[in-house]
């Protein structure tokens, strides 16, 4: 496998998951600065996703009308500029605007990027390439937080911006130099329509979900938003059954093995959305630990997720797909259901060790699971399977982390007090339930399923194997 390609993508695609995350420490001083307060200040992260979720769906289009490499390069500009403009933003209204244009860059980013390592990568070593490009979105929401407190409290916050300018500079040339050259495609006109309509369904969800758990809002703004994203999903169910050629294609989830990754895939991602936010809340609140120190904690679980990339490939070859992916499920929620066990006077090597064990687990699963989304697909169609890959992703961890707000507020409510460890804990309990049951999605797997991807049970050696091939080829 060519490892220049996944390595270039990641660094990206590292770039934008630390960025979304790093910004939560940096809230207070940033909300000093522009003269404002931090609960306001928290429209410009919910502008971040509602411009990914409105952007991502045209992600595909877009790389077969103009060129994944070509998109990819303009993403990481866009995603420069709006940089430079949030450093720059003296006012709330400038710094919101500033984000979701950040957020326009990264729409394109990580769909794109994975679709270019896919059209780039033999099947047969495409677990190996996802292993690579799937560590970012593990280490950035851990790494985040530390770093951001760490810049914010020795230098400035502007600083958490201006260090992409010349990571993306450097992405720049990488992708200029390195990644093959990809042409554009003959593609039907852009279904206005359904760009619409999906761009408000998703938006709708994410936005309200966010309203939801936050408390400046009043949580019916919340509902009724929601309740607008999901009539706009509704009506464009409908519209996508009579447009000649919708912008996303649903007819993809008739395949078994790609329903089964995104829709089992989004129930676990639930659970692991709301880790990155109950956790550093949990030792802080709970525990009494400052920011630096709880991020210093969680930093164990993305040493486990780099750590298990060198194995994974092995893994999936010995035990396929089904297998790995049902067991690695219910390990991965036992580890997060662990976490509320936690209290101040567990050892802090045994927490340590237990975050190192699901940083492995979850690496190897998200490595497995973006894989195999990808392992009956055809080439000609790897374009409409990522924007919808990406779409359910952000979605589950929306919800994932409204999810785990709104057991914090009930648990709350329930009984009359301040934020207690034990409301901790029993989120941890439910969130784990929830990702468990995305086993019962990979029971229904066939058992060679994905085999021409992890080379599972066949007696070839992976340098037989066909490679995909690219659109028009």
């Amino acid at each position: 496998m060519n490892r220049t390609i996944p390595l270039i993508l990641a660094v990206a695609l590292f770039m934008e998951n630390m960025d979304s995350t790093v910004i939560a420490t940096s809230l207070p001083a940033i909300a000093i600065d522009i003269h404002t307060s931090p609960i306001a200040l928290k429209l410009a992260l919910t502008a971040y996703l509602v411009s990914l979720a409105i952007f991502i769906p045209i992600s595909g289009w877009m790389a077969d009308r103009f060129g994944a490499k070509t998109v990819f390069r303009a993403a990481i500009a866009v995603f420069i500029v709006g940089s430079v403009a949030c450093a720059l933003s003296g006012s709330l209204p400038a710094f919101v605007v500033s984000r979701f244009l950040q957020g326009i860059g990264g729409a394109m980013m990580t769909p794109v990027g994975r679709l270019v390592l896919v059209r780039a990568t033999p099947k047969s070593d495409l677990v190996a390439a996802m292993s690579w490009l799937t560590v970012p979105a593990l280490v950035g929401p851990l790494v985040g937080p530390p770093i951001g407190g760490f810049i914010t409290t020795y230098f400035t916050w502007h600083w958490i911006f201006l260090i992409n300018v010349p990571i993306g500079l450097a992405g720049i040339w990488l992708a200029t130099r390195f990644l093959p050259e990809t042409e554009s495609m003959e593609t039907p006109p852009l279904d206005f329509i359904g760009f619409v309509l999906s761009g408000v369904a998703a938006s709708g969800v994410v936005f309200g979900l966010s309203v939801v758990s936050l408390p400046y809002l009043p949580p019916a703004t919340g509902f009724i938003t929601v309740g607008v994203g999901l009539l706009s999903g509704a009506l464009y169910l409908v519209h996508a059954r009579r447009a000649k050629n919708p912008l996303l294609a649903l007819e993809l989830f008739r395949n078994q093995v790609f329903r089964s990754s995104v829709l089992g895939g989004s129930l676990f991602r639930i659970g692991i959305g709301a880790v990155p936010f109950l956790l550093p809340l949990m030792f802080q609140i709970g525990f009494g630990l400052t920011p630096f120190q709880s991020g210093m904690i969680t930093f164990v679980s993305a040493v486990g997720a780099i750590g298990m990339k060198f194995a994974t490939a092995l893994i999936f070859r010995v035990a396929g797909f089904r297998r790995v992916l049902i067991i690695g499920s219910l390990v991965a929620a036992a580890s997060i259901a662990i976490y509320g066990l936690f209290t101040p006077e567990t050892p802090y090597v045994l927490m340590l060790a237990i975050l190192l064990v699901g940083g492995f687990i979850r690496s190897m699963f998200f490595t497995g699971v973006n894989a195999l989304s990808y392992a009956e697909v055809s080439a000609e169609d790897t374009s409409k399977a990522t924007p919808i890959t990406a779409v359910f992703q952000q979605l589950s961890i929306a919800l994932g982390v409204a999810l785990a707000g709104g057991i914090l507020e009930v648990s709350t409510s329930i009984h009359g007090g301040p934020l207690t460890l034990g409301d901790f804990h029993i989120a941890f309990f439910i969130v784990a339930a929830v990702s468990a049951a995305a086993s019962l999605s990979f029971m229904r797997l066939a058992p060679d399923a994905g085999n021409a991807v992890s080379g599972h049970g066949r007696l070839t050696t992976p340098k037989t194997l066909e490679p995909a091939r690219s659109p028009g080829e």
